[in-house]
């Protein structure tokens, strides 16, 4: 357990009051700053979570960030912070919104927290991760996107509901943009250390894939006044955690590229090594020609959004 160590969580919505509580819980850090444009019911939070780690036994205290000055000397700064996806928009609809929010916060983790890892969980992922480096000028290895932990979960409990065992033993491996996007890797896949493409069919691994892509959407169908939190929570959790005890544990996650896999200035999620001094080392797998295809398309979409912004002169 790591002693001392302040995590900032900039969104205290249901991502981000649920990775502050995972946090807690496992006692991650010493202390949590829950930062929110509603500073109330960030305070109730705080007060209920501080209550929820003592009953745990645990050391974590949380508190509010009532101004971004109180989050100085955060190790780690989670950003969850924007313009939730509603039914019927598309995460091209809240691009502008978002980014505009993103680079408002980035701005206070520069000026405060300069020397911070920043995680993005803020949608459209690949390109507020995108937005985030080129606002704080962070080197590339301190700015993170979540995803690929989150779809990779994803694609693990259809490949359990189809086959009906191995839960929990499951490794299912993607790459690429979130959601419509993702790239799924079933020869990266595996139940208990076996192959998936020995335990399914070609047709049913497509079902699986297909079913991952939509796996958000399927979610804010059911819950029609909001999106998934528990899981993207806990993705987001295990990220914090690996960085703050330096485990350099591989996850996918969305960096920048910089040559990497045949494409640069763009973020994308590939498999990184995580630990304190954020991406450790960023690993190129051998793709098939058909997943090399597929991840230039998955490229090619978070380009576009990211020259939406630069033909209005975001970056200027």
């Amino acid at each position: 357990m790591s002693k001392g160590k302040k995590v900032s969580i900039i969104g205290a919505g249901n991502v981000g009051a649920t990775v502050a509580y995972s946090l807690a819980m496992n006692g991650t850090c010493h202390e949590i700053m829950l930062r929110d444009r509603n500073i109330e019911i960030a305070k109730g939070k705080a007060l209920d979570m501080s209550q929820a780690a003592n009953a745990a036994r645990m050391h974590t205290i949380v508190s509010v960030a009532e101004e971004a000055k109180d989050m100085a000397g955060s190790d780690v700064v989670v950003i969850t912070a924007g313009s939730p996806r509603l039914p019927g928009m598309s995460r091209d609809d809240l691009l502008m919104i978002n980014a505009e929010i993103t680079r408002q916060v980035v701005a206070d983790v520069k000026e405060h927290c300069p020397n911070s890892i920043i995680i993005m969980v803020s949608n459209p992922l690949d390109v507020m991760t995108y937005v985030a480096l080129k606002a704080s000028g962070f080197p590339k290895e301190r700015v993170i996107g979540m995803a690929g932990i989150l779809d990779s979960a994803r694609m693990a409990h259809f490949i359990h509901e189809k086959i009906g065992y191995g839960a929990g033993q499951i490794r299912a491996s993607v790459m690429g943009g979130h959601g419509d996007d993702m790239v799924p890797l079933p020869k990266f896949s595996t139940v208990a250390g076996v192959p998936l493409t020995d335990v399914l069919d070609e047709e049913e691994i497509i079902e699986i894939v297909e079913r991952t892509k939509g796996g958000g959407a399927e979610i804010v169908g059911y819950l029609k006044t909001g999106s998934a939190y528990y899981a993207p929570a806990k993705s987001t959790a295990i990220m914090v955690e690996a960085i703050l005890r330096d485990t350099k544990q591989i996850h996918p996650c969305a960096v920048l590229l910089d040559g990497h896999y045949g494409h640069s200035d763009v973020v994308s999620g590939v498999p990184v090594a995580l630990g304190a001094n954020g991406v450790e080392k960023l690993f190129e797998m051998t793709l098939s020609d058909n997943q090399k295809r597929k991840f230039a398309a998955s490229v090619d979409s978070v380009r576009g959004m990211i020259n939406v912004l630069k033909e209005k002169n975001f970056f200027d």
